[in-house]
């Protein structure tokens, strides 16, 4: 027998329902024996005098013990002439209060598990000797008439078989009480319940899959097993322990390597809000694999719910996998073109957390990036968040940039690594450990930052399920919307010293500079940033020695560069073979400095010209034949936004400069001895070297040879470590098959990589001709750098 409890102390409690002469049912989603005693408890002492009520204990729908079938009377109740109000109830567990926050700690697990759920032992003790941990929740309730009512709208013929009205009133008792509890605990508890049987009862899923059955000349009930099972393998579980626990894990890991993680808390709020309103998808930068940890409890830290988090299936690896599956993570595999019932089951699951406005999350790049710029969007998540909005799943849908930027990352050496070739780890238990290991280095701090959000309403228009639009028209219009999410990414994303530092150095070649030098270095620099108003962590790290000497020998620990001591005075410069890793940390805000270097290059081409005249024309062709040589490389805006961007960039350094551009050469070589700092040596070589390898290799090759990718990628490795050696090319970081990768976009853009007849020999010979004219005008900027710096020009 249970014990008498001790009267309970004053907690608040909810009110009695509102019946208007009814009779109340309640249903008591009780999990153990004194739940159901605390539960009938509280209707003896709220129960108004003549008021008719009863309560049937149903099925628990959130604790892991408890009755798992409904009570026989639930269905009687619901078979009568009367109309009752339903009205759930639940007793709800609490963590103990530390630093005035209840949250489960990492040796709550190892005591006594889960505090949320005790045992009935735990569950004992609490009552006696800790009430106020022990609170009542009401669901909203809902007469049984309105209920039967939703069931039969909700169901078709096949699907009653499959979910009677027992079972639906259970599940809505279980919603209702959900939300209740949510109003306890807190928005970060907010995680779907019955995922598996919504989606696999819904009609319109349902009749899918028969369908698709019926096309692929299938069983029906085969097709719905697989469809089952991979339901299973895709969605997410939550659990709020788990996440409670796993972003406490995930703090703990981030600070071993980082000082701080740093953000925006009145930006955030307005996250916050607009997650009320419209389902929000997190669109943020990958870099390292901390992105998702440092999102995730930068969320649960401010009250917000965790993300239904895309992962790759590479990364459902034992002990990870199954605990971040439960704290928001759901694994998709990495190619399913060819399987219909897993892209349908896929559909349906983006479809369900949309409608019900739960925030998702993915990597818009697809994987990390190994050069530091943020990577070529890839469309297929997106395109099934577009389309779960276009079938009316939601009024409106917001995609909403995320930037996650480091001072330093662990991963830096092996994208070094995989750009000169070398193979990608796996990922494993092993390689998790490893990871873990590297971040007892320090790296610095990490920032997140939001863009503008883009709202799908307003760039598709209000959603209509029985439109049907052309294909090639919805194929532009994502990939403009991924397209500007990843420009307002760009915008968003803030310049760190480190990458300030590694553009500084990258620029003087292989000389080391003292810290004097390196603050001179950063004047121009400096000087650009607050001119154009560029988003920044630490605007003043720069300003002084000390900060300065701080960003280098954090990069020295790191072994990005080297520090010589000996002498008179400590001179930095890039490691032996870092000119990669160098480049990764400049390459994060590079998207800043490509127009102005672009703008220089074309200048300088148009100064060339002889014949006295207007050199606008010109000059705007130069900038947009540029443009197009660089596509593949950096976002630019389209091609209007583009002219006035450019136009802009140049404003800066002399407001009237395209009437000097009209004037002709000598008035173009006067602006061009004003520009302050030069760009294109330190921004544009790299990339274009690299497209030189790649053009040459192919421009060595008969225009009939069959092609072969992976065969072409090794060989322009070998030709540009040769170009290295015989200083062909200047920029060791040139030397990359991720940006030979790039080259080879643009030649096969240009149709230069089929085989074809002598006409296509001509063409690739064409296109290294181009290439190498536009590194001989960037080798006449660095002589003008060097110039300028040794004090032989103004």
């Amino acid at each position: 027998m249970t014990r008498p409890l001790p009267e309970r102390p004053r907690v608040e409690e909810p009110d009695w329902p509102a019946a208007e002469g009814q009779p109340v049912l309640f249903l008591l989603d009780a999990a153990s024996p004194l739940e159901e005693s605390l539960l009938r408890g509280w209707i003896e002492r709220h129960q108004p005098n003549g008021v008719a009520a009863d309560a049937i204990r149903i099925p628990a729908t959130r604790r892991r013990r408890g009755r798992r079938t409904p009570d026989p009377r639930l269905e009687d109740a619901l078979a009568t002439g009367e109309d009752p109000l339903l009205a759930p109830l639940r007793v709800v567990w609490l963590a103990r209060k530390r630093g005035g926050r209840r949250a489960v700690q990492v040796a709550d697990v190892l005591r006594l598990g889960d505090p949320r759920d005790p045992g009935r032992l735990r569950e004992q003790w609490v009552a006696r000797h800790a009430p106020e941990r022990c609170r009542i929740v009401a669901g909203q309730p809902a007469p049984a008439s309105e209920l039967r009512h939703r069931w039969t709208e909700t169901c078709d013929a096949d699907v009653a078989q499959t979910i009677g009205l027992p079972e639906f009133v259970t599940r809505q008792a279980g919603l209702a009480l959900e939300r209740a509890e949510r109003r306890l605990r807190g928005a970060r508890y907010k995680v779907p319940r019955f995922v598996h049987d919504d989606i696999l009862s819904r009609p319109a899923f349902r009749g899918g899959l028969a369908r698709l059955a019926r096309t692929q000349e299938r069983n029906e009930e085969r097709v719905l097993r697989q469809a089952r099972r991979y339901l299973r393998e895709i969605a997410a579980t939550h659990s709020p322990f788990m996440i409670d626990l796993v972003t406490q894990l995930w703090k703990r890991l981030f600070s071993r390597g980082y000082r701080e993680l740093r953000y925006d808390r009145g930006e955030l709020e307005g996250v916050g809000y607009l997650a009320q309103r419209h389902p929000l998808v997190f669109l943020p930068t990958h870099k390292s694999n901390l992105d998702h940890p440092v999102l995730q409890w930068m969320l649960h830290e401010n009250g917000l719910p965790p993300n239904h988090t895309a992962g790759g299936i590479n990364m459902n690896f034992f002990p990870l996998g199954p605990l971040v599956r439960r704290s928001g993570v759901f694994f998709i595999r990495r190619t399913f073109k060819d399987n219909e019932v897993y892209k349908f089951v896929l559909q349906h699951y983006i479809d369900y957390l949309i409608e019900k406005r739960f925030s998702l999350e993915f990597f818009v790049e697809g994987g990390r990036s190994r050069s530091g710029k943020l990577l070529p969007p890839r469309y297929g998540l997106l395109a099934y968040v577009v389309d779960a909005y276009r079938r009316g799943r939601s009024d409106d849908v917001l995609l909403l940039p995320t930037s996650i930027a480091y001072d330093q990352i662990s991963d830096v050496g092996d994208y070094a690594a995989e750009a000169r070739g070398g193979a990608k780890e796996r990922e494993s238990f092993g390689w998790f450990v490893r990871f873990i290991r590297r971040l007892r280095r320090q790296y610095g701090n990490i920032e997140i930052r939001f863009g503008e959000p883009v709202s799908l309403q307003k760039a598709l228009g209000q959603p209509d399920p029985d439109a049907h639009p052309d294909p090639d028209e919805k194929s532009l219009a994502l990939q403009k919307l991924a397209f500007e999410v990843c420009v307002r990414i760009n915008r968003a994303t803030p310049i760190t010293p480190t990458s300030l530092v590694t553009l500084a150095l990258l620029g003087r070649g292989d000389r080391a500079l003292s810290v004097a030098e390196m603050r001179e270095a950063l004047t121009n620099l400096l000087a650009y940033v607050t001119r154009r108003e560029l988003p920044t962590t630490e605007s003043e790290a720069l300003e002084s020695d000390e900060g300065v000497r701080f960003t280098l020998d954090r990069l020295v620990d790191n072994g990005v560069l080297t520090c010589f001591s000996e002498g008179p005075e400590p001179v930095y410069g890039i490691g032996p073979g870092q000119h990669l890793a160098a480049a990764y940390y400049r390459n994060t805000v590079i998207h800043f400095f490509v127009n102005g270097a672009i703008a220089e290059l074309a200048l300088l081409r148009v100064s060339e010209i002889e014949e006295e005249q207007d050199l606008r024309e010109p000059f705007w062709n130069e900038v947009l034949e540029l443009r197009d040589l660089l596509k593949f490389e950096f976002f630019f805006a389209e091609k209007d936004s583009f002219v006035n961007e450019t136009r802009q960039e140049l404003s800066l350094h002399d407001p009237r400069w395209e009437a000097r551009v009209r004037h002709g050469r000598d008035a173009v070589q006067a602006l061009y001895a004003r520009l302050r700092p030069f760009h294109s040596h330190r921004i544009l070589r790299p990339f274009l070297e690299a497209y030189r390898v790649a053009a040459d290799a192919l421009a060595a090759r008969e225009p009939d040879a069959e092609f072969d990718e992976r065969r072409f990628l090794d060989d322009c490795l070998a030709l540009g470590k040769q170009y290295t050696l015989q200083r062909h090319i200047r920029s060791e970081e040139s030397v990359s098959k991720v940006l030979f990768g790039n080259g080879l976009r643009l030649a096969r853009n240009r149709e230069l990589v089929e085989p074809g007849g002598p006409e296509l020999a001509e063409r690739r010979h064409a296109f290294a001709k181009q290439l190498s004219a536009v590194i001989r005008r960037i080798d006449a900027v660095e002589a003008l750098v060097r110039a300028r710096h040794a004090g032989l020009m103004d």
